[in-house]
């Protein structure tokens, strides 16, 4: 199973252990490291191996669900990104009920309220930001630099509701628009732009600088607008527009760096950058 992340990632922690999580914005689902929740469950100091007996026992028992169960990058302790097995919520109480532990029932009860969060933000989005906010506070970014990407988000949901409005599909689509938009303001496409910032599976916006964020939204807002006027019939359309408001950022871009003499763009990470520099430096 591919699973292609517009993701907020978490860390969520049970009795002390850290459950490695990922949140899908696609298919509005969190998706859990199994190896993670094996060695909480039972023990185990090889949660691994557990895992891969575990998988034999249920396809002897007719189960499919290893079928099913994808595989997603995630940060290990050694802050390397590796392959790991993820799975939804209901794949997760399967596998559960296949492991014989008392800490299966608070682990269910932690399942559970980790939904209801979900639902509370969906109701209430102010609990989101909030929680949103938090988040970046304890990875150690600014204030200044968390309020722009805030902003930047509710941007991106303006354009991508706009992208809906005319029949572009979430997936594939929503990438090679954005890649569109990426490419003509910033020069690079966003694989190049993520390359730069010696990126793996990690959000790009979350570690771009305060500028970058400004030029990305000013990018993406004014596709929304030129979006608006024109009312784009087919994707090619889209993709056409997309590039526009790629191109006045990007004309934006240069200006700036002509008068600065400084590169916009660089491999620089907002969340390593002084909070008293927010100054953007050749690379």
């Amino acid at each position: 199973m591919s699973i292609t992340m517009t993701q907020k990632t978490a860390i969520k922690l049970f009795e002390q252990k850290q459950i490695r999580s990922a949140w899908n914005d696609e298919e509005e689902k969190w998706y859990f490291s199994i190896i993670d929740v094996i060695e909480v469950l039972t023990g185990s100091d090889r949660p691994r191996k557990y895992w891969s007996d575990l998988k034999k026992k249920l396809m002897n028992e007719g189960s499919q669900l290893s079928d099913f169960i994808g595989q997603l990058k995630m940060q290990s302790s050694d802050g390397k990104f590796y392959k790991t097995d993820i799975a939804d919520t209901e794949q997760l109480f399967r596998i559960i009920q296949s492991i014989p532990s008392p800490k299966a029932e608070p682990f269910k009860m932690w399942l559970a309220q980790t939904g209801r969060e979900r639902i509370d933000e969906i109701e209430d989005p102010e609990l989101g930001i909030d929680r949103l906010m938090e988040t970046y506070l304890r990875k150690g970014y600014s204030k200044e630099w968390i309020n722009q990407r805030l902003k930047s988000i509710e941007v991106r949901k303006e354009l991508t509701d706009e992208w809906e409005n005319h029949g572009v599909t979430k997936g594939q689509e929503f990438a090679i628009l954005t890649d569109e938009i990426t490419q003509a303001w910033s020069g690079h496409t966003t694989k190049q732009y993520k390359k730069l910032k010696d990126l793996k599976n990690e959000n790009l916006r979350d570690h771009m600088t305060n500028l970058e964020l400004v030029l990305n939204m000013l990018a993406e807002a004014t596709t929304t607008e030129i979006s608006k006027e024109k009312n784009p019939i087919s994707f090619n359309d889209n993709k056409r527009i997309a590039r526009q408001g790629g191109i006045i950022a990007g004309n934006t871009r240069r200006e700036i760096e002509e008068k600065t003499g400084k590169k916009v763009v660089t491999g620089k990470n907002a969340k390593k950058l002084s909070k008293k520099d927010k100054t953007i430096d050749d690379k």
